[in-house]
């Protein structure tokens, strides 16, 4: 008889059996500490994309790494304006409440809302139809033409730039945010953008003073 798991939440339900067997009983002791509260160092900005997870890609135990993801791992610039504004908290909650040292921005290859941005394909999307993420990606329209008159809207090597520069667009951002700015400043906190290559798991990380990003040795 096949024990495959038939739908979604089948398999999920036997991942989360698997997990009480292998990450919940060996690791008890830590569980309970967690119970007490969290005090993460690290925030890490990522994607949404299901293909690109922190605590896989970094290895990390719960309560090591405190995650905000979203669509090409943006951050909106600091803003005070009226409405929801769900990344803007999480980052006040982790540098503020939790008192983060380090910030990483992980963007990733092959990501499907920077070729969105590179394309503008779903430009005049209705809400619901495309339009939230156009209005959200359109966080990188001041970045795209520079990319676009360089590379074109097609391609790897376009998407790769677009890719590049988003990372850059959620750094800048994040120093528009008066309690980071000040921190950094003062030594107390640390960003760094890094880029997650899918195709054959290598992390390049990002050196602002020349722009360029360089792999992270393996050993």
């Amino acid at each position: 008889m096949d024990s495959t798991p038939s739908t979604g939440l089948d398999r999920l339900i036997a991942g989360y059996r698997r997990f009480i067997r292998t990450g919940w009983e060996p690791h008890r002791k830590r569980w309970e500490t967690l119970r007490e509260g969290q005090q993460p160092d690290v925030l890490v900005i990522a994607c949404s994309d299901s293909r690109v997870d922190p605590s896989q890609i970094f290895d990390v135990y719960p309560g090591e790494v405190f995650v905000v993801r979203n669509v090409a791992a943006l951050v909106p610039p600091f803003e005070t304006n009226p409405g929801r504004h769900g990344v803007s908290a999480a980052l006040e909650f982790a540098v503020q409440v939790l008192q983060v040292k380090e910030i990483v921005v992980m963007g990733h290859g092959r990501c499907g809302g920077c070729k969105v941005a590179l394309t503008g394909e779903l430009k005049d999307a209705a809400p619901g139809e495309g339009g939230f993420i156009a209005e959200w990606i359109g966080l990188l329209d001041h970045v795209r033409e520079p990319v676009v008159h360089s590379h074109g809207t097609e391609g790897r090597e376009a998407e790769h730039a677009m890719e590049q520069a988003a990372v850059q667009v959620s750094l800048d951002n994040l120093r528009t945010f008066p309690c980071i700015r000040q921190k950094e400043r003062a030594g107390e906190l640390r960003l760094t953008g890094a880029i997650f290559a899918i195709s054959d798991g290598m992390l390049h990380l990002l050196d602002e003073e020349t722009g360029t990003y360089a792999p992270v040795p393996q050993e």
